[in-house]
């Protein structure tokens, strides 16, 4: 998990070794919050550098470096135990 984190440092080589970064993550699992601060982290270093030949770099080795992952639970609904799964009907 770790490693996933230092991703993007370690593609930047040296020039990491000026930057402090502090990345706060509330709520979702481990490798969820390593997800997180690994966007957090990416980003954050595209915005500081100010570089589109490094932003097209993590584009290109893995595009989740700077775009979230969109997937969400579906919320629960009635008749089942789940978001689709549903109570078996009986027909007679």
């Amino acid at each position: 998990v770790r490693q996933k984190i230092q991703e993007p440092l370690l593609m930047i080589g040296d020039r990491s070794r000026t930057i402090d970064i502090t990345v706060t993550i509330r709520g979702g699992g481990i490798v969820g919050q390593a997800s997180a601060a690994r966007t957090a982290v990416a980003r954050g270093l595209v915005t500081w550098l100010k570089d589109d030949q490094l932003r097209d770099m993590f584009r290109h080795y893995d595009r989740s470096l700077l775009v979230n992952d969109p997937r969400r639970k579906l919320p629960k609904r009635p008749g089942g135990r789940g978001a689709s799964k549903r109570r078996q009907k009986s027909y007679r």
